[in-house]
């Protein structure tokens, strides 16, 4: 069973797909760096639950960075986005 935090991340990523395929106007690029950083947080889980001491910051900053890249031609996506980098900030990754 997924620890808490791991499961309101699982549930939030997918609230974000829903919300990107909703929308329909999101471009390459965007969609690029967004299965770029599911992958990377999927393979942060990964990680953790062989090494629970491993070190899997950063991804949380990253987030921020493509939530400040992105607000202004998808605010849509920015709240989302935000709670995304605060989840896994509170998550230590």
């Amino acid at each position: 069973m997924l620890p808490d935090n791991e499961n309101t991340l699982k549930a939030h990523l997918k609230n974000l797909h829903r919300s990107l395929e909703e929308t329909g106007e999101v471009d390459d690029e965007l969609e690029m760096l967004l299965r770029q950083l599911d992958g990377d947080i999927k393979h942060v889980l990964t990680k953790r639950a062989e090494d629970p001491d491993a070190n899997t910051y950063g991804l949380a900053s990253r987030t921020q960075e493509l939530t400040a890249r992105f607000a202004l031609r998808h605010p849509h996506l920015e709240p989302a986005l935000r709670e995304l980098g605060n989840i896994l900030a509170s998550m230590g990754i």
